[in-house]
């Protein structure tokens, strides 16, 4: 295995994939629920996830190298432009690529979902996409990169929470009732907490490049807190929707955040924000295993 393609496997960034799915694979069972599901609709979403967080990355890895905020200061793995393996013409084309299969996975998942009946809903799914691959590549690419301006957990929550819970939801059901935003915070504010702790740990050489991410302009003490109500507010609206459907055997979902506690000790406790990067593993990883277990509760 050359290391150009190493090099290409990393800046694809595998360990953030099932963290990005978690938001199908809840709506999924959310629709399962209600009476709804599909096989295609399910593939055909999820391909379009992975391809959404795969442009995210290089678009990240892109923007952050050309900006010279990937440098030596940084905490965790080496980027791919920061080796100097991938030039950023590369990355650029790498991107235009991804973003044209991804928009061919979404294409597929409306006329699969809506078919030529509605299509009104298909212009707003359209629209969608066309945002969702924006906000993939406008986190970091660009003068007017959010992520340097500390709006990236806003648009983490409502692309990876709102919009992938109750989006995919829709594809199935063609209608949204109140209950399925509790699912969707609760699956938002982890995914947000991911990216709090990602800026936690490099909020230092964050600062020194310009990247004015959240926690830079809160400052460290106030980020834990922060990180703590993500988690604590996503327990309580995951909950709050087994209360209100009754349907307890949700409960088992409940399990993903024993971890999430443990790991809450750890952050209130860390001085050094190097010693955060494993525990982001910890977060992604139980917010997929919420997600699975939800579908597993959903499906017994």
């Amino acid at each position: 295995m050359s290391t150009k393609f190493k090099t290409w496997v990393s800046a694809a960034r595998l360990r953030t994939l099932p963290l990005s799915v978690a938001g199908i694979i809840t709506g999924t069972a959310l629709a399962i629920l209600y009476g709804f599901f599909a096989w295609d609709i399910f593939i055909l979403a999820i391909c379009t996830t992975l391809g959404l967080q795969i442009l995210s990355n290089f678009a990240n890895d892109y923007g952050d190298g050309i900006k010279g905020t990937d440098n030596e200061e940084r905490i965790g793995p080496m980027r791919a432009l920061q080796s100097g393996i991938i030039t950023d013409k590369e990355m650029k084309k790498a991107m235009v690529i991804t973003s044209v299969i991804t928009m061919g996975f979404a294409l597929s998942l409306i006329y699969t979902a809506f078919g030529k009946e509605d299509f009104l809903f298909s212009v707003v799914f359209f629209i969608l996409g066309l945002a969702s691959i924006g906000a993939a590549i406008k986190y970091t690419v660009g003068k007017s990169a959010y992520g340097y301006r500390g709006l990236g957990d806003v648009f983490v929550f409502l692309f990876f929470g709102l919009l992938s819970v109750v989006g995919s939801f829709f594809l199935y059901h063609h209608y949204i009732s109140f209950s399925v935003f509790l699912p969707a915070i609760s699956v938002g504010l982890l995914s947000t907490a991911v990216l709090n702790l990602n800026n936690m740990r490099d909020r230092l050489s964050d600062a020194k490049s310009g990247k004015n991410t959240l926690v830079v302009k809160m400052g460290g003490e106030k980020a834990k807190k922060y990180h703590s109500a993500l988690i604590l507010i996503a327990f309580f609206t995951a909950v709050e929707f087994i209360f209100y459907t009754e349907k307890y055997i949700l409960a088992i979902s409940l399990i993903a955040f024993i971890p999430l506690f443990v790991h809450l000790q750890i952050v209130a406790r860390n001085k050094v924000p190097q010693q955060l990067d494993p525990e982001l593993k910890k977060v992604a990883l139980s917010t997929f295993l919420f997600s699975i277990l939800f579908l597993v509760g959903a499906v017994i």
